[in-house]
């Protein structure tokens, strides 16, 4: 976890024959990486497949397990980190610290390593878990300890931040520099810390640095996602976001950009990207146009031009001379 490289591993038991894939599971999965020991439930086929990211101070561990125990004992016990885990489907019981909690979907609950314990996966599960070395975590948190098996409801704006915000982790242009990772490992810190419950001034860092971070990550993606709605609009973004339109325009703002240059952007880049498509060549700029959520077509043609330096139609016909 302290290394400034970032790590991906992939953990699947297809890799392993049927008859061996618990025997290789317990040992390169369980006892050499993940440092639990599983238990399958003998009437379920077992089965794992799981991604594993790292940062410096920082480490993730995300995907579906089958119904199991996950036995943390004290032959396994190598750190001293906090846990953070939830489920993004299915349901399980942990057993830690001389605490019982349920976990649901959505709803989430912190163990510390140093201690041994039992995830007890009811069904096929998608779990993520999140591990911060605990000299980290513990300045930012009021009451860290009290709040070991704890459950965070699934209610949670930080919870939700902070799951989303990980799926930058799947950018590795994002993460190209070390400063960068080191960033956004502190950041996920923040938003781990609010879910928990964190400081007063660990909170108001946290607002100024994680949290706009992760909501301008969430929005973003909205934006990839609706886009092409040419009713898309910043008040309907906030509205889903649970913010205000001005708020919405700081975020940007201190990226020097504005919430209407940035979808402006995507839009000009999906056209783009069409009329350069060589299976779209029967389709009509106007067609491409309106798909890509512009609603007039002589400003699409004006903008279009500005940023590219040659008409939709231009494009078009270079894409068709590279193609002979």
């Amino acid at each position: 976890m302290n290394s400034s490289q970032p790590s991906f591993i992939r953990l699947s038991t297809d890799q392993f024959n049927q008859r061996d894939r618990i025997d290789a599971a317990r040992e390169v999965f369980g006892r050499t990486i993940i440092k639990v020991q599983f238990e399958p439930r003998p009437d379920v086929p077992f089965n794992m497949d799981m991604v594993l990211h790292s940062l410096p101070d920082f480490g993730l561990a995300c995907g579906i397990r089958s119904a199991m125990d996950c036995l943390h004992t004290a032959q396994l016990i190598d750190s001293d980190d906090i846990v953070l885990t939830v489920a993004l489907s299915g349901a399980a019981t942990l057993h830690f610290h001389g605490r019982e909690t349920e976990i649901e979907r959505g709803a989430a609950t912190l163990v510390r390593s140093s201690g041994a314990g039992r995830l007890r996966i009811h069904t096929n599960s998608q779990l993520v878990s999140f591990r911060f070395p605990f000299h980290k975590l513990a300045p930012l948190v009021a009451d860290l300890d009290a709040s070991l098996v704890r459950l965070i409801p699934a209610n949670s704006d930080s919870l939700r931040l902070l799951v989303h915000y990980a799926g930058l982790l799947r950018d590795e242009a994002a993460l190209a520099t070390a400063p960068i990772r080191s960033l956004v490992a502190a950041q996920l810190r923040d938003l781990a810390a609010l879910a928990i419950g964190a400081t007063s001034d660990a909170a108001d860092a946290a607002g100024g640095r994680g949290v706009r971070a992760a909501r301008l990550h969430a929005i973003k993606a909205d934006i990839g996602e609706n886009f092409a709605n040419q009713h898309f609009s910043i008040n309907a973004v906030a509205a889903r976001h649970g913010i205000s339109p001005r708020y919405v325009s700081r975020l940007f703002e201190q990226e020097a950009e504005t919430f209407s240059e940035f979808v402006l952007g995507q839009r000009l880049n999906r056209a783009h990207r069409m009329l350069s498509d060589p299976l779209l060549d029967r389709k009509s700029v106007s067609d491409i146009a309106f798909e890509s959520g512009f609603g007039d077509l002589s400003y699409f043609n004006r903008v279009f031009r500005r940023v590219y330096g040659a008409t939709p139609s231009d494009v078009r016909a270079k894409s068709r001379r590279d193609g002979d």
